[in-house]
């Protein structure tokens, strides 16, 4: 006998009737804004090509690390799944992840895939061993229908703009065709120099040939190296970028004079330098990333504070993004210091702060946030990107930094059907939040439906500048 799938239409809202009375009003005030998606990583082509999507295994397993983290945590190998390029009957893949669909009870994972479920599928029995096949031929058979073409997904969630995240090296030509086409969808890109800044980075003395390949400038030269950087970012402010995004391993920013800036650099990309040196130019590089910032006007975003590629065979045989990147704990004060000894009181400079370490929120990351004018932090973000996570952060920032201090919510996420999943969670956790505030009367009503709106739709377009 199949289980029914309903989604309740007070899930994550306040269980005191009143309050839930009032998170309900203030809910529905917001719940049909339009998606603001200023930090991603669905794939361009997506769109460019408009093509079908091929299956409920391409679609919404493979590009999904938070499903195949958990399977290949209870023992499912990731080739039964079809990474790694093993071919596996992508049936069969689903029936594996059908079979074991109550391992996600409790998470946020389950929330959003009964969402989609039911709410991009119209299906209304709960996945599980004896509803995959149906599962799997029912979404299968909807993605081959024009209602369901990348574009047609993008229109009907209510998506005003989402932004991809390409590398220094990626031309950019999916953008391109996206512009080319006519269509009205917005898709932009956003700047993501890793591969080029961080010396530990896999490829990183090929990928800065390719960099002076690319741009015409030698970028074995420190001053063709910052040249290549200039140019690329307006490559990519003209194909719609409005931001930057730094996924360095610590938040450690330094300010070298430029003799020794450019020492540095000759260590580096001559293969000569230590471990510490390719911290310290990281740490450089942040420093020159936000003084380009400040000339060109891109936000900055940085999100350190993961121990990327953990598991060791895995990143051998699947590489990156595989479900095996763990947080770690993450320095804020003294490691942005110099940085902000240079632009922390830039009004026109804004760095848009991130972490996997939350007993960073109210030490170090509010305070900080309170007071500098260039500072703004991101939302609970990646394995915090839960109901408990979101209600964890605004308890932990909003006493000292305030609402406005904060940029909404982005959904950072590859899986393209979550999105308005994401989105709605967050809504739904922000208006018991602020409904909360309303009950114990430190907010007016009045404050909270302006509120609601700003943290739903305002304040992420205001701060990636949309």
């Amino acid at each position: 006998m199949t289980r029914p799938l309903r989604l309740h239409p007070d899930r994550l809202l306040p269980a005191d009737p009143a309050t839930r009375t009032l998170a309900r009003d203030l809910y529905e005030s917001v719940a049909g804004l339009p998606i603001i998606s200023p930090h991603g990583h669905t794939d361009p082509r997506w769109f460019a090509t408009n093509a079908p999507f091929g299956n409920a295994t391409e679609l919404l397993l493979a590009p999904d690390h938070y499903i195949f983290r958990m399977l290949y945590s209870q023992g499912v190998r990731l080739e039964d799944l079809g990474l790694g390029g093993s071919g596996a009957d992508p049936r069969a893949a689903w029936r594996l992840f059908a079979e074991r669909y109550q391992l996600f009870r409790g998470t946020p994972s389950r929330i959003w895939l009964d969402w989609v479920f039911a709410e991009a599928f119209g299906i209304d029995v709960a996945l599980e061993a004896q509803t995959s096949d149906l599962y799997f031929d029912t979404i299968t058979e909807k993605l081959a229908s024009p209602d369901y073409a990348p574009r047609a997904l993008f229109e009907r969630f209510n998506i005003e703009v989402i932004a991809t995240t390409e590398s220094p090296l990626d031309t950019l030509e999916h953008h391109d065709a996206i512009r080319a086409s006519g269509w009205q969808g917005r898709v932009i890109t956003a700047y993501r120099p890793d591969p080029v800044i961080d010396p530990e980075f896999e490829g990183f003395q090929a990928n800065i040939d390719r960099f002076s390949a690319i741009t015409g400038e030698d970028c074995r030269t420190w001053q063709g190296y910052l040249a290549a950087h200039r140019q690329r970012r307006a490559f990519f402010a003209r194909m719609g970028a409005t931001s930057t995004d730094h996924g360095h391993p610590t938040a450690r920013t330094a300010d070298l004079p430029h003799a020794e800036a450019e020492a540095l650099f000759d260590r580096v990309v001559t293969g000569k330098g230590t471990s510490g040196d390719a911290e310290l130019f990281r740490a450089q590089m942040l420093t020159e990333m936000a003084a380009m910032s400040l000339e060109d006007g891109l936000v900055m975003q940085l999100h350190p504070g993961s121990f990327r590629n953990h598991n060791a065979r895995v990143f051998e045989r699947f590489g990156r993004d595989k479900g095996a990147d763990i947080p770690v704990s993450t320095e804020y004060v003294r490691a942005l210091k110099p940085l902000l000894d240079r632009f922390g009181n830039e009004a026109d400079f804004t760095l848009i702060l991130f972490t996997l370490d939350e007993s960073v929120y109210a030490r170090e990351l509010a305070p900080l946030a309170g007071h500098y004018p260039c500072l703004r932090l991101g939302p609970a973000w990646w394995f915090h990107d839960s109901p408990e996570g979101m209600r964890r952060f605004r308890r932990s920032v909003t006493e000292t930094a305030g609402f406005y201090n904060t940029v909404g919510f982005n959904d950072d996420t590859r899986a393209f059907l979550s999105i308005p999943a994401r989105h709605d969670l967050a809504r739904r956790i922000d208006c018991g939040f602020l409904a909360e505030l309303v009950m114990e009367h430190r907010l007016e009503d009045w404050e909270a439906a302006e509120l609601a709106r700003d943290l739903a739709y305002d304040l992420a377009k205001k701060a990636y500048k949309l």
